[in-house]
């Protein structure tokens, strides 16, 4: 799991611990299944990435360009020995006309002439080799330029391929950043539909210690600061729906999601049948939507006349 879902997944089960059926349970529940919604999405930008994008990068880095940087390293060593050999040729020139030239000025004596002679004779071998290596390595680097050539050729198609690659990439950045923020606003809508008082008195009662804060005492604060519900309607209603055997119509004040298949999703404004039935807690009413029923907390109602 990524950082977004290990955060969802710790929210979802805080919001359990408080319980789904208290306002900041729930609202802990939605922020979780939201971040775990943000951390799928993550996973999802991160695999597309790979493939789309650093994939055929690490191809090319690992292939292709490892290839062309050895092509061009060889060449380079085949034109420093092309240039060793017109360095050795050039010098068999010179020394082959200064021995000539040498071999013009001297006085015409048999063995100077001798001499002279196969110095002249091993000089210009000398030069027919140097001429001979200079074409092998000249073909030798002519050859290898091309090899060079052809593959430096293929970059700009390469680089083509590339670029869509990286588009590839920044679309898939566009669309992650664009569900993030829509999972987001989806959220703030959720979470905008709890009553502001109740937030208030939240924050209030937050600097108290956590020990003289009883659960009675909790949802008697929580019911009081709903806005539409009033003392007499959840004291007086639902007691008198609690002791009767009969039902009543409430109107859900805002959504709530049902935590498991005993319990009822709500949507906020819609009007349901509500009812109780022995031995259940004294927070939950048995709720109706046309053949849907479960359990739905007090708390999310207000009792219709």
């Amino acid at each position: 799991m990524n950082n977004p879902e290990l955060l969802g997944q710790y929210m979802i089960d805080a919001g359990n611990e408080f319980g789904p059926g208290t306002a900041y349970g729930n609202a802990l529940i939605k922020c979780g299944e939201t971040q775990k919604r943000i951390g799928t999405a993550d996973r999802e930008l991160i695999q597309t990435s790979a493939i789309n994008f650093l994939t055929p990068l690490r191809n090319f880095i690992e292939g292709d360009y490892k290839t062309i940087t050895k092509e061009r390293k060889l060449l380079q060593n085949k034109r420093l020995d092309l240039d060793a050999a017109k360095t050795r040729l050039k010098k068999a020139k010179v020394a082959e006309a200064r021995a000539a030239q040498l071999n013009t000025s001297q006085p015409e004596e048999n063995n100077i002439m001798v001499n002279v002679s196969y110095v002249l004779n091993l000089l210009h071998v000398k030069w027919l080799k140097s001429e001979q290596e200079v074409r092998i390595t000249q073909s030798e680097f002519d050859r290898q330029a091309e090899i060079t050539r052809l593959l430096l050729e293929g970059i700009s198609s390469t680089h083509a391929h590339h670029l869509r690659c990286l588009n590839d990439f920044v679309e898939a950045q566009m669309t992650y950043y664009a569900q993030c923020y829509q999972y987001m606003l989806d959220l703030q809508k959720q979470l905008g539909s709890f009553p502001s008082t109740f937030l208030s008195n939240n924050n209030q009662s937050s600097s108290a210690p956590v020990q003289s804060v009883s659960a009675p005492s909790v949802l008697a604060s929580a019911s009081a600061s709903l806005p539409s519900v009033s003392n007499s309607i959840v004291t007086s209603g639902i007691s008198e729906l609690k002791s009767s055997s009969g039902s009543r119509k409430a109107r859900v004040l805002y959504d709530y999601d049902a935590a498991n298949s005993s319990e009822l999703s709500l949507l906020a404004d819609e009007v349901i049948t509500v009812y109780s039935i022995p031995g259940m807690d004294s927070d939950w009413l048995m709720g109706e939507r046309g053949n849907q029923k479960g359990k739905v907390p007090i708390t999310y109602l207000e009792l219709l006349n």
